[in-house]
């Protein structure tokens, strides 16, 4: 299955680079995270869907990095961006292995399941 992203020649060369370059730093710190740690859960403050991933993780003996950001009112255009980057709508986001799992529901699954350990 294919993403749907604007195509390149669908926005105006004078606005490419404002995309391009939207938290940048920012996002490529983050992928540099996942791709050198084996499990990042990237999540937000006072979510506490972002906290039952966290426990999650650590009941099945798991090392983990966490990353939060902000809170509903605080970095959101950071997460934005990191919602950008990865098409995922929602914190957390759970990476294994450098590869997007999804959230806390799609991590309890692969868990209940035995597949986490196979990603």
């Amino acid at each position: 299955m294919t993403r749907y992203i604007l195509e390149e020649s669908k926005i105006h060369p004078d606005i490419r680079n404002t995309i391009s370059n939207n938290h940048r730093d920012f996002v490529e710190e983050i992928m540099s995270i996942v791709e050198t740690k084996p499990l990042v859960i990237i999540g937000m403050g006072i979510n506490p869907v972002c906290k039952m991933a966290c426990k999650l993780i650590s009941k099945q003996g798991h090392d983990f990095e966490y990353l939060e950001y902000g809170s509903y009112f605080k970095d959101w255009r950071k997460r934005n961006a990191l919602k950008m980057w990865t098409g995922w709508k929602t914190f957390p986001m759970v990476f294994v292995n450098g590869v997007l799992i999804g959230g806390a529901d799609d991590l309890k699954r692969l868990i209940n399941s035995n597949e986490l350990d196979k990603v």
